[in-house]
């Protein structure tokens, strides 16, 4: 992706992250059970996790192919937390491991790029 911004993107994620987690603990803390609070925080933790590694893969210019499966992690992983605790919507915890799955590759990618850029083998 030509003109996808890590930095950007880690920014805004980060922004939406702190705002998602203040509402969960002020606005859902009494209104959601411990159990689905908590996936919901998973959610918020794990967002904040892709974005700071999105802020710091930025800096990286040989890091192309990681900070976009980090978003889309992040997205779909923290994305079907929030709904499904807001709606209850249970199937979405079969599509949740596809954005853990994201995340990891996001992160092996950064790896394997980090270490192409070092010249190691």
């Amino acid at each position: 992706m030509r003109n996808f911004n890590p930095t950007l993107a880690g920014a805004v994620l980060a922004a939406v992250g702190v705002a998602l987690g203040a509402f969960g603990a002020h606005a859902l803390r009494t209104r959601l059970d411990p159990a689905t609070l908590a996936n919901f925080e998973t959610g918020v933790r794990y967002q904040m996790y892709a974005a700071l590694a999105l802020l710091a893969l930025g800096t990286q210019p040989g890091q192309r192919r990681a900070p976009v499966l980090l978003l889309a992690g992040a997205v779909v992983f923290s994305g079907t937390l929030y709904v499904l605790a807001l709606t209850g919507q249970r199937w979405l915890g079969a599509v949740t491991p596809i954005g853990g799955v994201l995340l990891i590759a996001g992160f092996v990618v950064a790896a394997l790029d980090a270490r192409r850029a070092d010249g190691m083998r």
